[in-house]
Order: structure tokens, then C-alpha cells, then sequence
């Protein structure tokens, strides 16, 4: 490839279309934050409202099915729609994604019978996965490369920004039919987008010179590529598995520690404190990066949520203002992990089979974490409460402390 091509492909985007990708790729972001913790907050009253009378262990099933088969849609989607994007693009890819959510929440909202409200977390979880990977995917190549982890950093508060938004809206709209109306604001965006969003140069000249498609699951675990895609699951993984655990059943662990019936402030706070705590971390993420290096970062982000998620969980039998505290530091920590993460994993992969790789690094963690979040609600009875089963899953924390050491460990021995 000659330096022509190789300065064209490398050329930024103008200062104006940056905004309006990164704003796009911001909104329905956190728009997804929002979709995927909204059941979480509103899962008490939904649940009891579509089954009626019945026993909490019949309510802690459906609940744990509900929670575990919308992470199990979005792991499913991450993965796939990385393979669409290297096949068909990252705007037509994007787009989809963010109309695909934004259905099937409003969807969601509409469903007579618990089994329907599955059927549209899991499609609805199908789509945020896609949006999530693409849209890092997406910013990693049009970004320029002395500001592009910053960036993402900043991308990845995006989330929790719809962490709070899904607390604000449990804690301003009682109905949970009428919360799920958010859904229209992703459909608006994706309709928007197909005017404004540009396809990535970098995809476009791959297209050009390699016919053949690359990003391909054979490839993906080739000898050469097999190592990172092993390591980047296991990183992502291990997070992803304590932290969603926490996420789907924070509010109702909440409610179990409150001393009151319904505790609607209460579960509305604790997840807006998770938004505002994540929101924070993400932000001063890529600067974390900067500073200590993404290996000591990431380190950082393990040890501290293993600490805090012992704390929280083991030491408060009732809630207080210290609990809202730990909470907030937790997903300080929890924020700071996914924008360190979300830079780091995408440039271990060559452009061609970037979004495959990326897809599936972000997501094969997510099957066991809806597993993990699945048997949270089946394991509080034998554990003694939902502090107890929480603690249990917040310990893979350490499984990925143990994962970077030995892979510090292999790269010391490289050399």
C-alpha cells in the first residue's frame, strides 16, 4: 500500500461530522444504559403485576429468567452484529442496532404475559449489544489516535449516564409500561442517523483491498489472534460477570435491606448513585489510562471493586447513608473499568476483523454473566438473602485479577 492510500485511509473527519457521530454514538449508547437496567428498577412491581398473587420464590424465578435472558440477547447480539459489521459496514450495522432495541423496548412495555416481556428483553438486549460494539468499533477508527482513548473513555460514561436516567425515570414515572416508552427515543435516532452518520474510511478501503472477508470466527481463533481474543474475553469477562450480578439485582437487594414494602425512592436511588458513580469513572477514565497505563489501570479497577464489593455487601444488614456511599464508589470503579477496557481491547485487533474480535471479547462473558444473574435469584434462599449471593459473584473480581498478572506475566517472559 502506498503512502497515498495509507494518508487517505489515516485522514480525521471534519471537527463538525466528529460531533455528530460521537453525539449519535453517545445517545443511543446511553439510551441502551437506560433499556438495559430499566427491568431492574421496575422488576418488583412488573413482575407482581403480571403473575398477581404468588409466592416469592415464583417472583424471584421469573425475575431471575427475565434479567438473565436479556444479557443472554445481548450477548448474542454483540457477537453477531460484529460480524455484520465487518461484513456489511459500521453505519448500516449501527443504525439497525439502535432501531432493533428501540422496537422492542416500546415492545416490551406493550406485553400482556411475562413470557412476552422475555421474548422483548431478550431481542431488546440483542440490539444494545450491537450498538455498544459498533459504536466503539466506530470511533476507534474515525477518532484520531493522540486523543482517541480520552474519547473513548468519555463513550463509555455513556452508559451509566442511562443507568441514571433509568433510576430518574422509576424514581418520576410509577407505571413501568410508561417507562418503557423511552424506546421511541432510539427509533428517532436511527432514523436520524441514516442522514448524517458516514460509513468508516478505514472499513471501506479494507473492503477495497482485501475481497476476501477477513473477519471470520475461523480467523478470529487462529494461532496468531487466539491469545489476545482469549485473554480480552477473560479481562471483559470477569468484569462483566460481578458487575451485571450487581446491576440486575442491586434495587431488589435494596428493597430487602430497606424495611419497607415497595421502597420505590430507595431502589430509584441506589441506581441513579450507580449512573452518577459509573458516569464519573468513565469520564476520568482515558485520563487514568494516560497516567498509570492501561495494565495498572486495569489492575486498579479489579482490586478496588473486589474490595468494595465485599464491603457493601457483607457489612450492611440494613440501609443507611453510608450504604448510598459504597454504592457510589463501587460504580466509580465499575465505570472506570469499562472505559479503560473499551480502549484496550479494540486496538489488540487488525481493522478487517476488528468488530468480530471486539464483539466477541465484549460478550462471550456476557453468557455466563446471564447465568450468574440468573442464579442469583435461584441461590438467595440457600445463601441467606441477596447480600450473600451478590458477595459470592462479586469474586471473579479476583479471577481477573489473577488473568492480568499472568498475562503481565507472559509479556515479561516474551522479552
Amino acid at each position: 500500500m502506498d503512502t497515498t492510500i495509507t494518508t487517505s485511509m489515516v485522514r480525521t473527519e471534519t471537527r463538525s461530522y466528529q460531533v455528530v457521530l460521537f453525539t449519535l454514538c453517545f445517545l443511543s449508547s446511553a439510551i441502551g444504559g437506560a433499556v438495559s437496567t430499566l427491568m431492574s428498577v421496575y422488576l418488583p412491581v412488573a413482575v407482581r403485576e403480571l403473575l398477581g398473587n404468588t409466592t416469592p420464590e415464583e417472583l424471584n424465578r421469573i425475575s431471575a429468567y427475565i434479567n438473565a435472558l436479556f444479557i443472554f440477547g445481548w450477548a448474542f447480539g454483540g457477537f453477531t452484529w460484529g460480524i455484520i459489521s465487518d461484513a456489511i459496514g459500521r453505519k448500516s450495522s449501527l443504525l439497525l442496532a439502535i432501531g432493533c432495541y428501540g422496537v422492542f423496548t416500546i415492545l416490551t412495555g406493550l406485553m400482556p404475559t411475562w413470557w412476552g416481556v422475555m421474548i422483548g428483553r431478550f431481542v431488546s438486549g440483542f440490539g444494545v449489544g450491537g450498538v455498544l460494539v459498533i459504536s466503539f468499533t466506530l470511533i476507534s477508527e474515525v477518532w484520531p489516535p493522540k486523543s482517541r482513548q480520552v474519547f473513548a473513555g468519555i463513550l463509555s460514561i455513556a452508559f451509566p449516564v442511562g443507568i441514571f436516567s433509568a433510576g430518574l425515570i422509576n424514581y418520576l414515572v410509577g407505571s413501568w409500561r410508561e417507562g418503557f416508552l423511552v424506546g421511541i427515543i432510539p427509533v428517532v435516532i436511527s432514523l436520524i442517523g441514516i442522514l448524517l452518520i458516514q460509513e468508516s474510511d478505514y472499513w471501506k478501503q479494507q473492503v477495497a483491498d482485501n475481497k476476501k472477508r477477513s473477519g471470520t470466527v475461523p480467523e478470529l481463533f487462529s494461532t496468531e489472534h487466539r491469545p489476545k481474543v482469549i485473554t480480552g474475553a477473560l479481562i471483559f469477562g470477569t468484569m462483566l460477570i460481578g458487575l451485571w450480578a450487581i446491576f440486575s439485582w442491586l434495587p431488589t437487594w435494596v428493597q430487602s435491606i430497606s424495611g419497607t414494602a415497595d421502597a420505590q425512592e430507595e431502589r430509584g436511588m441506589s441506581m441513579m448513585l450507580m449512573g452518577i458513580g459509573g458516569l464519573t469513572g468513565g469520564f476520568v477514565s482515558g485520563w487514568l489510562a494516560n497516567a498509570l497505563g492501561l495494565y495498572r489501570s486495569m489492575l486498579l479497577c479489579f482490586t478496588a471493586c473486589a474490595v468494595l464489593s465485599a464491603v457493601l455487601f457483607k457489612t450492611n444488614t440494613h440501609l443507611s447513608t453510608v450504604t448510598y456511599v459504597e454504592i457510589a464508589s463501587l460504580a466509580l470503579f465499575f465505570g472506570a473499568s469499562q472505559g479503560v477496557l473499551s480502549s484496550f481491547i479494540p486496538q489488540l485487533f487488525p481493522v478487517g476483523m476488528r468488530a468480530t474480535a471486539t464483539g466477541f471479547c465484549f460478550n462471550v462473558g456476557r453468557l455466563v454473566t446471564g447465568t450468574a444473574v440468573l442464579f442469583v435469584g435461584v441461590m438467595v434462599a440457600g445463601l441467606d438473602g441477596y447480600g450473600n449471593a451478590l458477595f459470592i459473584f462479586s469474586l471473579v473480581f479476583v479471577i481477573g485479577l489473577i488473568v492480568l498478572f499472568a498475562r503481565r506475566a507472559a509479556i515479561n517472559n516474551q522479552h
